[in-house]
């Protein structure tokens, strides 16, 4: 007897509105959602940045004249706080105190010895104990210093400037903002993490409570009963992430989102239709949720989806049988027209070719989970 599209459709969507319910009891996963989305993302973003941020600079200038005074100008916000001017005894306190994380030291006589092309030394105090700053620190002062010192020897000398000269614009980010960066991704890979999570525990879960047999002797198919899995974890993993989007990094972080937010739910939702298959694949595999969290940590799932998919690193410094390989992700066409969209506010015309092959690899893996549901619950009945 065949049954209705319009039959299939409504099974679909009670299944779903059941996983629905089934999750709003799991307090573990409500917390894991709302964590995921919403504290997970804003330390990511705040907590370790890598470039330099507000970073405390006092100046000792011995020299008092107009060369030291452009040196000191070149120190300001948001890389460094406004340099307090100190004498030096007030420079060593300051650094055992820990109210200076850098000390430059302008020696006497320095615009002078300059000019006069003696190569005078400047000396940089750095408080080693604040890593995180005091290595990307020493290379963006040592770059302030040498750029305002050739600046000023080519204004004394009247040096005829040079035939090609290079002028620096950063786009899409111009104070280099690592939280602009951290956040956004953070939330496309918290994405791809709990979309698996989701669809692998509520098989897990139907698994290990015995509603699965229940379902098995209803008129639904293992196809019904895997879309609705699929469109309802999807769902909620596609609304965290929007209310992420929209309250925490847009809100809370306040960090500019150039590009269609709907287009970007879009995506993601075709990303999701992947990732809820392969997690729905993998809970096939497992017997339970230890099992299924050591396959997916440490049977290098997750970690390479997020690391080797462009993501924190450009796929181009990566080895070409890697770049190859990772073309099989979904998360390297998902990283790829999320960074577009976000970043560079891409519309459809450019991220075309992702979305194409969002929805080749979702289908294949639908097709692969299917074909692995339909045995497993075949061996149960």
């Amino acid at each position: 007897m065949r049954i209705p599209l319009h039959t299939r459709a409504a099974h679909i969507y009670r299944l779903g509105i059941k996983e629905l319910w089934s999750l709003l009891r799991d307090p573990a996963m409500l917390v894991l959602i709302v964590y995921t989305f919403s504290l997970s993302i804003y330390v990511a973003a705040t907590a370790m940045p890598e470039s330099l941020n507000n970073a405390a600079i006092a100046i000792v200038d011995l020299d008092g004249s107009p060369l030291s005074a452009r040196i000191a100008a070149g120190f300001y916000p948001p890389h460094f706080r406004t340099p307090s001017l100190v004498s030096a005894a007030q420079a060593d306190a300051g650094l055992d105190s820990g109210n200076y994380t850098f000390v430059l030291a302008i020696p006497p006589d320095y615009q002078r010895d300059t000019l006069a092309g003696r190569a005078p030394t400047i000396q940089l105090n750095i408080d080693a104990t604040r890593m995180s700053q005091a290595f990307t620190g020493n290379g963006y002062i040592q770059q302030i210093v040498g750029a305002e010192v050739g600046d000023f020897l080519r204004r004394q000398q009247e040096t005829a400037a040079p035939p090609v000269a290079l002028d620096l614009r950063m786009r899409f980010n111009p104070n280099l903002e690592q939280s602009w960066f951290g956040s956004l991704m953070e939330i496309i890979n918290n994405v791809t993490m709990l979309s698996i999570i989701l669809t692998g525990a509520a098989l897990i879960r139907e698994r290990e409570h015995g509603t699965i047999e229940h379902l098995l002797v209803m008129p639904v198919t293992p196809m019904e009963i895997m879309l609705a899995k699929v469109w309802s974890m999807g769902t909620v993993v596609v609304l965290a992430a929007l209310a992420s989007l929209v309250f925490i990094v847009q809100g809370a972080l306040h960090v500019p989102i150039t590009g269609s937010i709907a287009l970007f739910v879009l995506v993601t939702a075709l990303h999701l239709f992947a990732t809820t298959s392969m997690g729905i694949f993998l809970a096939t595999l497992a017997r339970s949720m230890p099992q299924f969290g050591m396959l997916l940590v440490l049977v290098l799932v997750l970690v390479p989806l997020q690391l080797l998919s462009g993501g924190s690193t450009p796929r181009e410094s990566m080895p070409v049988l890697v770049q190859d390989i990772m073309l099989a992700a979904p998360t390297t066409h998902f990283v790829a027209a999320a960074q577009a969209i976000l970043y560079r506010g891409a519309g459809f015309s450019v991220i075309w070719p992702q979305m194409l092959a969002l929805v080749a690899i979702g289908a294949v893996l639908f097709a692969l989970s299917l074909r692995r549901f339909r045995k497993t619950i075949g061996q149960m009945a």
